[in-house]
């Protein structure tokens, strides 16, 4: 801590943080000969020893492909994989499984609208309404629908701590609106979005309602029906769960009322040469080989986190970014983005500091073992808005502590220190 610095409070959190660590394999590497002070929960999480032996257990006793296999191994394949399904479901609030989609990520959950609903549905003069936070996996796809049917892009802004201008919703909302798609937790700033005023008002004007919840999955208690939207896409990889696995939560009639997004096995009821007819939801959106061994690592990372509490893991992160904001504050010409009620915000902690460019920064805290992100995180409109090129990023997650806070703190003085300030 700097001289004349003022102690911050400490941090206290419902959970049990340095048990949960022993959970964790990676968190005892060493980066540089300094235990690794892992702060880019944003962009992927760490996976817990109970999510890493349910996938190599699934290797190791049951590998085979699903349903369409008559012998043991197959049964045992399929009735995990369809296991997973359902705890996957229960954590998010989803009762009627038949609407979880998996896919491989949010991003391909989000294409998957855009392209099985937004291609086939979209006319010249329809809009698409959209907001400068997103993620450009909530951006291009719509791009892409809009270049091909004629709709028209229209944006919410955002204020000078990066909420929603909420104000202008009554504007751009309109019989031409079709679709509403925005973030419900900005990966850039942390920013949470009131999802279910705009769903309703969505609504309303007659629009469907696409939620990414690649941010708010993994760290708000979410029950995703009760948010009134239509979709809602997330990732698990950002979530405790592996890589190549996520999904999509689409109400029932929408789901039933789209064409497939790709063709092949398992999707289909009957094939005859020159047409087919179609499986049931969710299936009729799922062709192929199946990603089993990360259905059955995601649902491991389901249950982890129910186990732990959705209420506690936020009251956790809330802790953490409070007392991230109060020592970041001590260093010198540092400026953190995003909103100042930390209630309107996950657990991000975007800043720039002096002219030190962010990969420079990056570059020096990973030398002191922390790892932060640099650039403009998918986020390059939103980059414009703010007028930066990009952002230094810490984020924080269930297994973080306040003296890995402080560790990031110590490497920033150092930082400066090494560019003369």
């Amino acid at each position: 801590m700097t001289a004349g610095a003022v102690a911050a409070a400490p941090v206290t959190s419902p959970l049990d943080v340095e048990r949960i660590r022993e959970d964790f394999p990676i968190l005892r590497e060493t980066v540089n000969g300094r235990p690794i002070v892992y702060l880019d929960n944003a962009a992927s999480t760490q996976k817990p020893r109970q999510v890493i032996d349910a996938i190599v257990r699934h290797y190791e006793r049951d590998n085979a492909n699903v349903h369409r296999g008559i012998h043991e191994l197959s049964n045992r394949a399929t009735d995990a994989y369809d296991a997973a399904r359902q705890r996957v479901a229960a954590l998010l609030g989803i009762t009627d499984t038949a609407e979880l989609v998996w896919t491989r990520g949010a991003t391909e959950a989000l294409n998957l609208v855009a392209y099985a609903w937004g291609m086939n549905r979209l006319r010249p003069g329809d809009e698409i309404l959209l907001s400068v936070l997103e993620h450009h996996s909530n951006l291009v796809p719509w791009q892409l629908v809009a270049q091909r049917t004629g709709a028209r892009l229209r944006f919410l802004e955002i204020d000078d701590q990066g909420r929603l201008e909420l104000s202008m919703l009554d504007d751009l909302l309109t019989e031409r609106t079709k679709i509403v798609s925005l973030t419900h937790v900005s990966n850039a700033l942390g920013t949470v979005n009131p999802i279910r005023e705009i769903a309703a008002k969505a609504k309303a004007a007659g629009a469907l309602m696409v939620v990414d919840g690649a941010q708010s999955a993994p760290h708000l208690p979410v029950d995703v029906p009760s948010l009134g939207a239509d979709f809602y896409a997330f990732s698990g990889h950002k979530m405790c769960g592996p890589t190549g696995i996520g999904g999509l939560w689409g109400r029932r009639d929408v789901l039933e009322a789209m064409a497939p997004f790709h063709g092949g096995g398992d999707m289909i009821e009957w094939v005859e040469l020159e047409s087919s007819t179609y499986a049931p939801i969710p299936a009729k959106f799922e062709a192929g080989t199946p990603n089993v061994a990360g259905a059955v690592g995601l649902a491991a990372a389901a249950d982890y986190l129910g186990g732990l509490g959705r209420d506690a893991i936020l009251a956790h992160e809330r802790a953490l970014v409070a007392y991230a904001v109060q020592r970041l504050r001590e260093i010198p010409d540092l400026q953190l983005l995003g909103p100042r009620d930390l209630s309107e915000r996950s657990g991000v902690v975007s800043f720039t500091l002096a002219d030190i460019h962010p990969h420079d920064l990056a570059t020096i805290l990973d030398n002191e073992g922390v790892a932060i992100r640099a650039g403009h995180h998918c986020t390059q409109p939103l980059m414009k808005c703010l007028g930066v090129g990009s952002t230094a990023r810490a984020s924080f997650y269930l297994y973080n502590t306040s003296a890995e806070v402080d560790a990031l703190v110590d490497a920033l003085h150092r930082a400066r220190g090494l560019f003369g300030y």
